[in-house]
């Protein structure tokens, strides 16, 4: 067989669409030996070419995938020309799936599949032949590779990679505008047949949309298409293989479309006319209603912009847009008044805030309407003429004169009668008053600008009718000033003139206040109030004076102190003057006129103490003092004991008053009239619930057999608190006893006397010496005092 033929053959083979029992023949011939087959061909170079045999003559085998027979499937033999048909050739098979997908008949050569073979899996396996002698296990032809090549068949079908695709479009889109792409994918062989050639095809969605069967472009099918008429469509696109013939596999996909909005509907108020009430009472800023536009479009399409265009209520009321609901809300400009007018109208208009050009064929993207405002009426308060008042009166006006007058009126249309008050709490001294029918305010009180100025007061007006409805209003009440206060030493002046001083020498300079305030200020004058020979007084015409000596020379052992009275006036109308007196103090001073010490100062105290020597000697008298104090308060308390030591000493209480009176010549001391006046005693008793303050030192006290009435009375007051079962368990029974003529008593100067029998001689205190002389006086000379 030529080469030529082999080739034709081989060609026809390929090109059959069957296949049926491929065997692949091969002749065996020495690797190193070369056969001529035929002609020579000449070389270049002038040599002869032979053409070599090759021992295996290799084609692809084919197989059909996705076989269903029931046996092994036949892919094809294996055939060495070595082959006598006598066995002693062994054929061997090695390379992908050898021994396990293909398996080979050692004998005949006959390859087959085991199984099911998917393309989709692998294409093509690659395998390695080999014949061997059976007995020496030599190999009699060398080992090659072949090729088994999977033929595809239509077993796939077209898949989407999603199951659903969402995609978008303006509305109003022209005809033939792409939405969205879908793409399907065949896993069949795309280079055989047409196993793999998808065609699209549209099964819902028409007549909206359109698919391209090529490329699966969707697109718009329909002009005008309105969100506003429908917003969401679902089309359903098929994925054909087999180039769309029949019996091809096919796989579908759905796509969301969804039209997006595009501003091509203008705002529209609802209503031509839209009314709107408000209080007048509401204030600045209150919203009082709201108008609304409506646009069918969505998001940045649908925003509208309003305002006021026109009308009588343009300065009155005020429109904000409210994003977020684009709604236009109607507010309060300036205050209202029902009284004033009762009705507005507003022209309000709605504008697109983004137009888009393409759409101005469809008309203006704007709208108007008219708004009308009513006003209701409310109970207003009353309204004073002014916001405040400001009243000056001058201090010295007289008590209930009208400094002022406030008016207020009812702004409603009933007008109704208003009462004028004061609020107290502005005026807590009640120093001012107010009528309360027409206003008028008057002073209840003296006005004093020294003690304040200005008084800050607060005027209440309320309808008689209505007392709820109130206002308030401020009234600053300014007083001026009256010249009523003299003037005074603006300080204390503690001045001194040394011993040693010269006539015309400068002791002080003083100063002068007043209380009140005049318009040209200041000015006072300084004069003595009489001629004084030691000081004279020199104005220095600036609202102070000079006190200047008069003589040479002053003695503090003779007057250490001089009381000067200036008298100071001033200048305004009336003239007020007042007389401040200087102390003075003589004072012994160095060469320099540096003061050393002054009067009694100097007698006390060593010459240079300071001034702190001088506080601390003070704080440590004050000490004293207060323990002195201290102490004798606890003595006094121990000495309030109970008057009634035991029960059998009950004794008289004596009244000690620890002082030295005139004898028995002395009656400032008691009034003896008392004792002879028991009725007189009756309305002084004194309390006996209560300790005493005094404690009277009991002694016993002789009889007076010369006075009756007297003992009698004594005996009765003693009887009867012995008698009286709710006296305390201590006598406070005062002794009625005294001293007069004829007097038994002789001498008091001790407790012990009252139980001697006889007198006793107070010689002895004039031997004690000077301090008890007075003493010695009074009880010395007893019988000199009998005569007497």
């Amino acid at each position: 067989m030529t080469i030529y033929q082999f080739l034709l053959l081989f060609l026809l083979w390929v090109c059959l669409p069957h296949f049926c029992s491929p065997e692949i023949m091969f002749r065996r011939t020495p690797v190193p030996q070369q056969r001529i087959l035929g002609p020579r061909v000449p070389r270049s170079d002038g040599k002869i070419l032979h053409r070599q045999k090759r021992g295996w003559m290799w084609n692809q085998f084919f197989l059909l995938e996705e076989y269903t027979g029931s046996d092994y499937q036949y892919v094809g033999k294996l055939h060495s020309d070595q082959d006598k048909g006598d066995g002693s050739l062994k054929y061997i098979l090695s390379g992908d799936g050898a021994g396990t997908l293909f398996i080979i008949d050692e004998k005949t050569g006959d390859i087959h599949a085991t199984r099911r073979i998917d393309r989709e899996e692998k294409a093509f396996y690659t395998l390695r032949a080999q014949a061997i002698n059976r007995r020496t296990l030599r190999p009699v032809e060398p080992e090659s590779e072949f090729v088994i090549k999977i033929h595809d068949i239509n077993d796939n079908e077209p898949t989407f990679p999603e199951e659903i695709y969402t995609a978008s479009v303006p509305e109003m889109s022209v005809v033939g505008t792409s939405v969205v792409q879908v793409t399907a994918t065949d896993a069949d062989d795309p280079s055989y047949g047409n196993s793999a050639r998808v065609i699209y095809s549209i099964l819902q969605g028409q007549p909206y949309f359109s698919v391209e069967p090529e490329t699966g472009i969707i697109r718009t099918a329909l002009p005008n298409m309105n969100r506003e008429n429908r917003e969401q469509y679902q089309v359903v696109i098929q994925a054909k293989d087999m180039g769309g013939q029949m019996g091809g596999l096919s796989g579908t996909t759905t796509v969301n479309i969804t039209l997006t909005d595009v501003n091509d509907n203008p705002p529209r108020f609802p209503q031509n006319t839209i009314h709107l009430r408000v209080l007048e009472s509401s204030p600045v800023g209150t919203a009082i209603g709201s108008v609304k536009a409506i646009d069918a479009d969505t998001g940045k399409n649908a925003e509208v912009e309003y305002r006021i265009i026109d009308g009588d209520g343009t300065d009155m009321f005020d429109i904000i847009t409210e994003k977020d609901t684009q709604e236009g809300i109607i507010t309060v400009k300036k205050p209202l008044d029902y009284e004033s007018r009762r009705l507005y109208t507003l022209k309000v208009e709605a504008e697109n805030t983004h137009v888009d050009p393409r759409f101005y064929y469809l008309g203006p993207f704007k709208d108007t309407t008219i708004v009308k405002i009513s006003i209701e009426d409310v109970d207003e308060p009353p309204i004073f003429s002014r916001s405040s008042y400001l009243f000056e009166v001058h201090e010295d006006i007289e008590v209930g004169t009208i400094i002022g007058t406030v008016m207020a009126r009812d702004p409603d249309s009933t007008s109704s009668p208003i009462r004028f008050s004061l609020d107290r709490h502005t005026d807590l001294d009640r120093i001012f008053n107010i009528h309360s029918g027409n206003g008028s305010l008057y002073t209840s009180k003296p006005l004093d600008r020294e003690l304040s100025q200005w008084h800050n007061l607060t005027i209440i007006a309320a309808e008689i009718n209505n007392p709820k409805e109130m206002t308030r209003v401020a009234v600053f009440v300014r007083i001026l000033d009256v010249n009523d206060n003299a003037p005074q030493f603006a300080v204390f002046y503690d001045t001194f003139v040394c011993e040693n001083a010269r006539p015309g020498q400068l002791i002080q300079t003083i100063s002068a206040v007043d209380k009140d305030d005049p318009l040209g200020g200041q000015k006072f004058f300084f004069s003595l109030a009489a001629v004084n020979p030691n000081f004279t007084v020199q104005d220095n015409e600036d609202n102070t004076a000079r006190i200047l000596t008069r003589k040479n020379g002053f003695n503090r052992h003779e007057i250490s102190t001089y009381l000067l009275p200036v008298v100071i006036s001033d200048n305004d109308y009336p003239i007020q003057s007042s007389t401040g007196t200087l102390t003075i103090r003589v004072c012994a001073c160095d060469s320099q006129g540096n003061m050393q010490s002054c009067s009694a100062e100097a007698l006390l105290l060593p010459a240079g103490l300071s001034t702190g020597a001088l506080i601390a000697i003070l704080l440590c008298i004050i000490i004293l003092l207060v323990i002195v104090v201290l102490f004798a308060a606890l003595k006094r308390q121990r000495k309030k004991e109970p008057l009634i030591l035991s029960k059998e000493d009950i004794r008289d209480n004596i009244v000690s008053y620890n002082d030295e009176g005139g004898g028995e010549e002395d009656t400032q001391a008691f009034d003896i009239g008392t004792l002879r006046n028991p009725a007189a005693i009756e309305e002084k008793k004194l309390r006996r619930d209560i300790i005493p303050e005094t404690l009277f030192i009991p002694r016993r006290t002789p009889t007076a057999p010369d006075n009756t009435d007297v003992r009698d009375f004594i005996n009765e007051r003693l009887k009867e608190h012995d008698l009286d079962p709710t006296a305390p368990p201590y006598d406070s029974l005062a002794t009625y006893a005294y001293e007069g003529t004829d007097s038994i008593a002789e001498s008091l100067s001790s407790l012990e006397s009252g139980t001697t029998d006889g007198d006793q001689n107070y010689d002895y205190l004039r031997e004690w010496g000077p301090r008890f002389n007075k003493l010695a006086e009074m009880y010395g000379g007893g019988e000199s005092d009998k005569d007497s």
